[in-house]
């Protein structure tokens, strides 16, 4: 089915974001959001030294040193299974793909993700939000993978609560996701305090304003 709750079925050249569940031999299994977990292979991640290189016993003994169960992560979809439809991701490059810093995972219903080749967005508010094609939007603060991340202040903390709240603002009305639409969304919520934006008229003007702006800025 391709309603507003049918699982994400996956296309090559995606962006996800997703949740490892599992590390096995040689691969990572990574729940996307789809019927099957999605299947990192060693060989398809891009490995500090900057080198995709054949990988050899130490990394294997390593893996968890890379990515553990529980990391968030970001991966492209290489491929997609013909009989079973299990997505294969990788990391090709390490500018883009890699372990995600602590931050907030909401899962909205893929088709409110609107394609799009742009997926990292780094915000004018200090915080970045990966819209997953998959539904799973990650917010968090601005990093570059495999640096270190500096501490989250509190006011960054705020800006990503109400980034979040937006973002659920949004998807409650069943508004499609993108860059200028949630920076307008966030622009709007700025005269409420974050835990006002969790009441349902307050979400329901976001979500509205939000919506008439972006048709108006599209005609």
């Amino acid at each position: 089915s391709s309603g507003i709750n049918a699982e994400y079925r996956g296309e090559v050249g995606d962006i996800v974001v997703g949740r490892v569940t599992e590390v096995q031999q040689k691969k990572w299994k990574v729940d996307c959001g789809s019927r099957l977990d999605c299947q990192l292979q060693l060989s398809s991640v891009y490995l500090p030294g900057n080198v995709l290189r054949r990988k050899n016993l130490n990394d294997e003994l390593m893996m968890r040193e890379y990515f553990a169960e529980g990391d968030l992560i970001c991966a492209e979809v290489s491929e997609v299974g013909n009989l079973d439809g299990m997505l294969k991701i990788h990391m090709r490059t390490h500018e883009k793909y890699g372990k995600l810093p602590e931050g907030v995972l909401i899962k909205v219903p893929s088709v409110l993700i609107k394609r799009s080749k742009l997926h990292f967005h780094r915000l004018p508010c200090n915080a970045t939000v990966i819209l997953g094609s998959n539904g799973f939007v990650w917010v968090g603060p601005h990093f570059v993978p495999d640096q270190p991340i500096e501490v989250v202040s509190m006011t960054l903390r705020e800006t990503i609560a109400r980034l979040v709240n937006v973002i659920k603002a949004l998807i409650a009305y069943g508004v499609q996701l993108f860059d200028t639409i949630i920076l307008t969304g966030y622009d709007i919520s700025l005269k409420y305090k974050v835990k006002e934006l969790l009441k349902s008229e307050v979400m329901e003007h976001i979500a509205q304003e939000s919506y008439e702006h972006s048709q108006h800025q599209t005609l």
